[in-house]
């Protein structure tokens, strides 16, 4: 990837902004900044500098300690130093960076005034009116600060992946239908399978003469132009969306799509294997000199730095090049692996569809089963069930399963975790059942130690199965409750417990670093869609691409087993 002096500078500047925020010399500090403005204002590229072995100390501002600075960031694309930064300063304070009128020195006052480590502990200060008495702020500036969060929310907020999905695919179907486009695809962190979008990257080939380029800026779904032109347009959706169109030759298709797909850090990795193998990897293709030996597939860009395909799910630089490397790829999860679904209502609690409904719903799938998980009677707004309710549900299950042919009803139940680590019913009704989804459904706001212990304290209850939606968020509109999440995998595997990965696309829950921590701990997952009604067993795909990018194999997932083998697998001690 091209290392502009634009990057080289910002990295400086962050650097400079973190040091400061950390109360660091000020001379030190002022060399950064220096170095920043130095790099910024130069006409000619640093990295062509490098690459020519020029004598960058000779540049003002410029020491031995940034040159060799610079030269580590046209070279890998980062700095380990400012890595090295980044973990010792709370990674909240960064984002506090993003609001307009707070400089490094007063988040280092809020800091250290107010423990504000983040833009939600920020917002919450603000709201109970505790900034305008800190020393050199006030209530204008608290005003200010207020008007400049509610902007960054509503300008850089990320899109759902599902609701990116919902604008991608119909966006695309129709780029794939005009006439002379040969190829098309949607890159970036949508085709990663992230679990929030920004904006929309689309590739596209075709021949010449093709009006794809005339025909994007006239789909329906278009608010405005952004830019317009032979190789490149940009549109802004009516939701909100950016969407940007590239024509790239065929001979290109391959390194385009590698390149625009990201992640960043992973084309990095990508490129310094080639510089190692004297090649040039870029969006063009992969040269060797200035002939280009690949570029038109992506399995072509792989293969000419010894690495087979990597799935755009895992191209995230957490192992996947390594692996690769060594033939130690993840056969990862497919859709058609999942067996049945083991989190879902009805019409008994707050689901919007009977028993049989459902049940139907699962076998049209091709589900061999459905777990029927109803709420227990500490959710009293679902209509959660008290014991003798939940043995009556049970015999309606038992009766309908005599009906039932294709399709099995699993009787279970999403018990609450009670505050105090017990369970919301009485162990001699949940003993009936096949198995439990246990879950938090209140005090969101405990202390850490005390809502992890809550949660492990549940485990040693042997009707406990499965964690339901583990850390409780919900994406873009609430953030997870604080609890040690490792801890809490750690006691899974210790305790013979199962986590749930929550594929309602509000939740993806659990997400895809704890994913990769189960798998590694040998933490088998369930992904459940907890759906409340037939469409809602749709949400399935969305498990299936988070589970991916947490390298979940089919072994790894609980679902994937026949019911008579996960019975085995549900009979704790």
């Amino acid at each position: 990837m091209p290392i502009h002096n634009a990057d080289v500078a910002e990295i400086f500047n962050r650097i400079g902004d973190l040091l400061d925020i950390k109360g660091d010399n000020p001379f030190r500090i002022r060399a950064y900044r220096d170095g920043a403005r130095t790099v910024s204002e130069l006409s000619r590229s640093v990295a062509e500098m490098v690459e020519g072995e020029e004598d960058l100390k000779a540049l003002p501002g410029i020491g031995k300690d940034l040159a060799a600075k610079i030269e580590e960031i046209v070279r890998t694309g980062s700095l380990s130093f400012l890595e090295k930064l980044e973990e010792e300063i709370p990674a909240g304070l960064v984002e506090l960076l993003r609001i307009s009128g707070l400089g490094p020195r007063k988040i280092n006052a809020l800091y250290t005034k107010l423990g504000i480590t983040s833009l939600a502990q920020l917002r919450e200060a603000v709201s109970r009116q505790k900034i305008r008495d800190l020393e050199g702020f006030g209530e204008k500036t608290e005003q200010n600060i207020r008007k400049e969060l509610d902007r960054l929310a509503a300008s850089a907020r990320r899109i759902k992946l599902s609701t990116a999905d919902e604008i991608a695919r119909p966006l695309l179907a129709y780029l794939r239908e005009i006439k002379g486009v040969r190829l098309a695809e949607i890159a970036g962190s949508y085709r990663r399978r992230m679990e929030t979008v920004g904006d929309l990257d689309i590739l596209v080939v075709h021949v010449s003469g093709s009006p794809v380029m005339e025909r994007f800026l006239d789909y329906d779904d278009v608010q405005s132009v952004v830019s317009h032109g032979p190789t490149r347009s940009s549109v802004l959706l009516k939701s909100g969306v950016q969407v940007d169109l590239r024509a790239v030759g065929a001979e290109s298709y391959g390194a385009a799509l590698l390149y625009f797909t990201g992640s960043k850090a992973h084309n990095i990795a990508v490129r310094r294997i080639a510089v190692k193998n004297d090649l040039k990897i870029n969006e063009y293709g992969v040269f060797k000199g200035k002939k280009r030996v690949a570029g038109r597939t992506e399995e072509g860009v792989y293969k000419q730095v010894g690495l087979p395909f990597i799935p755009p799910e895992l191209r995230e630089d957490r192992g996947e090049i390594e692996a690769a490397a060594q033939d130690r790829l993840p056969n990862l999860l497919t859709l058609g692996d999942i067996r049945g679904d083991l989190h879902a209502h009805t019409t008994r609690t707050d689901g919007h569809a009977g028993l049989e409904e459902m049940a139907l719903a699962a076998r049209e799938r091709g589900y061999e089963y459905l777990g029927i998980t109803e709420h227990s009677r500490h959710v009293t707004v679902a209509g959660g069930l008290d014991a003798d309710e939940l043995r009556a549900h049970i015999r309606d299950i038992d009766r309908l399963n005599e009906q039932l042919e294709g399709i099995i009803l699993l009787k279970g139940i999403e018990v609450d975790i009670l505050e105090d680590g017990s369970l919301d019913l009485p162990g001699d009704v949940l003993r009936e059942l096949d198995y439990t989804v246990c879950s938090v459904h209140s005090r969101f706001n405990l202390a850490r130690d005390r809502q992890t212990a809550r949660i492990i304290r549940a485990m040693d209850n042997p009707c406990f199965h499965i964690l339901g939606h583990p850390s409780g968020r919900l994406i873009n509109e609430r953030p997870p409750y604080d609890i040690d999440m490792e801890q809490v995998i750690r006691a899974a595997a210790a305790k013979g417990c199962f986590m749930e990965l929550n594929a309602h696309p509000d939740r993806l829950d659990l997400n895809d670093i704890h994913l990769k921590l189960a798998r590694e701990l040998g933490v088998k997952v369930a992904i459940s869609t907890d759906a409340h009604s037939t469409e809602g067993l749709n949400s399935m795909r969305f498990g299936i691409w988070q589970a991916r990018r947490g390298w979940l194999e089919p072994g790894d997932v609980l679902n994937t087993r026949s019911w008579p083998e996960l019975k085995k697998i549900f009979r704790r001690g």
